[in-house]
């Protein structure tokens, strides 16, 4: 691939929430999307966890590498999309954190994240949807076009 592949997008609905304290921030956000019947959407999160767990991707590998963390965190960014997997809503989301003391960390979001306080703004896309399927080449589950 040479240049940059892409499918044109319509806005649908734009929602704007706070996800439910003690509960996974991932499932929260794809729970909300089955009962919404969104099947791709942007998102921006704000606010705080009580505990992360985040990662990056070993290209060599091609596995991602995980660490948990039990900690009091503000969240700085956390931005994502949804699309299909499987017929199911999946989140695929980046996160930027930092502690008490200012010191940052981020990476790729896992499940295991679990939301103290947390606002959301979730931007419904409309068009051809996009299935996530694996990709040889890399490992990973990209969206097909």
């Amino acid at each position: 691939m040479n240049s940059m592949t892409g499918l044109e997008m319509q806005h649908g609905r734009l929602f704007v929430g706070r996800l439910p304290c003690k509960k996974d921030l991932i499932t929260s956000v794809e729970n909300f999307c089955k009962e919404s019947s969104i099947d791709m959407a942007i998102f921006s999160i704000i606010g705080a966890v009580s505990s992360v767990t985040t990662g990056s991707y070993d290209q060599k590998q091609q596995v991602y590498v995980s660490h948990f963390e039990k900690a009091p965190l503000e969240i700085l960014t956390c931005t994502g999309n949804i699309s299909l997997k499987e017929g199911n809503p999946v989140a695929h989301a980046h996160i930027v954190l930092c502690d008490e003391e200012g010191k940052t960390t981020g990476g790729h979001l896992f499940s295991d994240t679990i939301v103290f306080a947390a606002e959301i703004e979730l931007q419904e896309l409309i068009g051809n949807t996009l299935e996530r399927v694996y990709d040889k080449n890399t490992g990973l589950m990209l969206w097909k076009l």
